[in-house]
């Protein structure tokens, strides 16, 4: 049997040594999964099992982002103990995005919503509704997620939000929310729940600057949509 061992490969296509000579921008996305890997199977190096990986995703690191410990222990030649070092590496991403969007501070349009919130929503299997804060100068002064399950809320809801904005002291609000489905249009409820929101803000004085629908890689904004204007 042909032996499908990394070692045996010539030094310059072995990912490690590639890593070590020419810089991890060198390495293909199917290599820098082979490190975290080790090893492949008897049949498959680190490399091959990592390519069959992404090609069950479609190349995609969010879909393989959105993977639990139990679906990636289904291919060959990984179990639990590579499962976890995927997940880790993958999550330790995530939070890297998470916090180079935090250091920004502001929004100013909203892709800045976006940049902020996809590391933390944009991957999820269930919806999840946040608020973000934001004072006169747009400046953010929290983020926090309101609920889970959904855009569905009572008057209830809505005087807690408005509550924490006062605490705040915020001028502003920005709505976010995401799509697991992917889907990007705006639902009858996403609407329905941005005008009881926009008109309890008249009364606080507190403006509903934006309602930003999230899913794994695009944003629907009603600013930008001119759903404000309507």
């Amino acid at each position: 049997m042909e032996n499908r061992s990394i070692k045996n490969w010539a030094e310059d296509d072995r990912p490690r040594e590639k890593l070590l000579k020419k810089g991890t921008h060198s390495l293909s996305k199917a290599e820098l999964l082979a490190i975290l890997l080790g090893s492949g199977s008897r049949n498959e190096s680190a490399v091959e099992l990592a390519k069959r990986v992404f090609a069950t995703y479609n190349n995609n690191i969010n879909q393989l982002a959105k993977c639990s410990l139990n679906e990636l222990q289904q291919f060959k030649g990984i179990g639990e103990a590579k499962a976890i070092t995927i997940i880790a590496a993958l999550e330790l991403s995530r939070r890297k995005q998470l916090e180079a969007a935090v250091e920004k501070k502001k929004i100013q349009v909203p892709h800045d919503t976006f940049n902020l919130m996809q590391p933390i929503i944009g991957d999820l299997s269930h919806e999840e509704v946040w608020m973000i804060y934001l004072n006169s100068n747009s400046t953010i002064l929290a983020y926090e997620r309101h609920t889970v399950g959904g855009i569905a809320m009572s008057a209830t809801d809505v005087r807690l939000i408005f509550k924490r904005a006062l605490e705040l002291h915020a001028t502003s609000l920005i709505i976010v929310h995401n799509h697991p489905s992917g889907k990007l249009l705006a639902s009858k409820e996403d609407i329905r729940f941005t005008q009881k929101m926009m008109e309890a803000g008249a009364i606080f004085d507190i403006k509903i600057l934006d309602h930003v629908i999230i899913t794994a890689q695009k944003y629907f904004s009603f600013l930008e949509n001119k759903y404000f204007n309507k």
